[in-house]
């Protein structure tokens, strides 16, 4: 039985992978599978709200996808600017902050500037922070943090390096979902899903509701998290500790 109380996730990441096989198992063009998959962000969104998770991020568009055909690629900025204009209003009311990580360089100036815009729209919102992986890519994310600090003359240890990283906003993800029966990460967050806990679903994204994330949280909350210390260091000391009557 989940446990909302305690054990909750503070931060859930997700690879949003099947949109285009759902849509080849209905005989539909890929971009209907996508266009679903939007809608199950929303879904997904509204119950990570509702169950107390403050960060939620998500791998939208790798920068390995430009390598896909190019009216899909098309396809999926024009469903982008849609989702925006659709989405941001109720994301607005709901309490969600936007932020859309990732290389901004190589996208349109109207892109760039509606991604700007549904940022600043929600600027000020604090329930749930909302990740939109968009032209990212974990070696990218690395690389750039490098770059950065090496252009200041600042010294590239573990420290500076996570500063300067695209999600320096927020903590490392708790646990990572990636959906559509693939076991990998595809370069989604190499550096701060160190110690993440991952679970791979089955489920296509399309598919992914409220009834397959209480799923992850579940075996999520049956994991034990060490983090390098062992069993019994991070065992509840009442088990070991004296009796009150003999600590009198």
């Amino acid at each position: 039985m989940l446990n909302f109380s305690a054990g909750v996730p503070r931060h859930i990441a997700i690879v949003m992978d099947g949109n285009g096989r759902w849509a080849k198992r209905r005989f539909l063009p890929r971009l209907a599978g996508h266009k679903q998959g939007v809608t199950a962000l929303r879904h997904c969104t509204q119950a990570c709200v509702e169950r107390g998770v403050a960060v939620l991020t998500v791998f939208a568009f790798s920068s390995e996808n430009w390598n896909r055909p190019d009216d899909e690629v098309a396809g999926l900025m024009d469903l982008l600017a849609l989702a925006l204009s659709r989405e941001v209003p109720q994301l607005r009311k709901d309490g969600v902050r936007l932020y859309f990580v990732g290389n901004r360089q190589a996208l349109s100036d109207k892109v760039r500037a509606g991604l700007e815009q549904a940022e600043a729209a929600t600027a000020h919102n604090t329930r749930l922070v909302l990740n939109v992986c968009f032209n990212y890519g974990g070696r990218w994310d690395i690389a750039q943090a490098a770059a950065t600090l090496a252009a200041r003359g600042d010294a590239i240890t573990e420290a500076s390096l996570n500063a300067a990283m695209a999600l320096a906003h927020v903590p490392d993800p708790d646990l990572l979902i990636r959906t559509g029966g693939e076991m990998r990460l595809s370069n989604f967050l190499l550096w701060q899903a160190a110690y993440s806990e991952l679970v791979f679903s089955d489920r296509l994204w399309p598919e992914f509701d409220a009834a397959a994330l209480d799923e992850a949280i579940a075996a999520y909350q049956a994991r034990e998290r060490r983090f390098g210390k062992t069993s019994e260091q991070i065992a509840p000391s009442s088990s070991l500790s004296l009796p009150d009557a003999a600590r009198a």
